[in-house]
């Protein structure tokens, strides 16, 4: 299978280099280009890429406001964002993930790691494993007034699903939550797969998130 992806970044010079680290790896394909937001969003509605690598900061229409509108396009729904900052502790990393980006990652991440999480984005599943992902969502859904989820909301979560939502917060994958919980994969799959619908997530990185904010998974410090 190919990976499909738009890079969107305002500077020239590492849109081409990912570009290259991409078109000499098997498996992967740039499907375009962006230098903002707006291009971005364009170049995702009409090439429908597996993955958009986005910049946060970019004149115009930023990188947050490009992945609430490809997040939140019905005709987008299979189109993940992965988000890339030179910052490892920015707000604007946290308001992405909650706006749906399946993660973030350093921009000056070895080549190896952001081939690996293109693929593990791919995959379906977040990239929530780096320690600086929960450190940023943890600081953020700490604060009072970034709590926006009514707890009422989430009452139907059992506690069986509570428990599971608190190893993917911790970052564990479906198999590794099967094998911490003695059950099988298909069986965590399906509790995830129930929660996220319950609380209204639409991936793993946002059902983390309002994890966090409705209070049902309390930060790590």
């Amino acid at each position: 299978m190919t990976i499909r992806v738009v890079l969107a970044d305002d500077q020239a010079l590492v849109r081409a280099g990912f570009r290259v680290l991409l078109e000499t790896e098997d498996g992967f394909e740039v499907a375009g280009e962006a230098g903002d937001g707006a291009q971005a969003v364009a170049l995702a509605l009409e090439h429908r890429p597996d993955i958009v690598v986005m910049d946060v900061r970019m004149p115009g229409t930023d990188g947050l406001e490009a992945t609430r509108r490809i997040t939140g396009h019905p005709d987008l729904a299979e189109v993940k964002v992965l988000v890339l900052t030179t910052f490892d502790v920015d707000e604007y990393v946290y308001e992405a993930l909650r706006a749906g980006a399946s993660g973030f990652l350093l921009k000056d991440t070895e080549p190896v790691e952001l081939l690996r999480a293109l693929r593990v984005v791919a995959a379906g599943e977040a990239l929530l494993a780096p320690t600086v992902t929960r450190r940023l969502i943890a600081e953020f859904v700490s604060r009072p007034e970034h709590r926006r989820v009514d707890p009422s909301a989430v009452a139907a979560v059992t506690e069986r699903e509570r428990e599971v939502l608190a190893l993917v917060a911790g970052g564990l994958s479906n198999d590794e939550i099967a094998a911490h919980l003695v059950i099988s994969t298909a069986t965590a799959r399906t509790h995830v797969s129930r929660i996220m619908t319950k609380i209204g997530a639409r991936d793993r990185a946002q059902l983390v998130v309002l994890a966090y904010e409705s209070g049902l998974v309390t930060p790590r410090r």
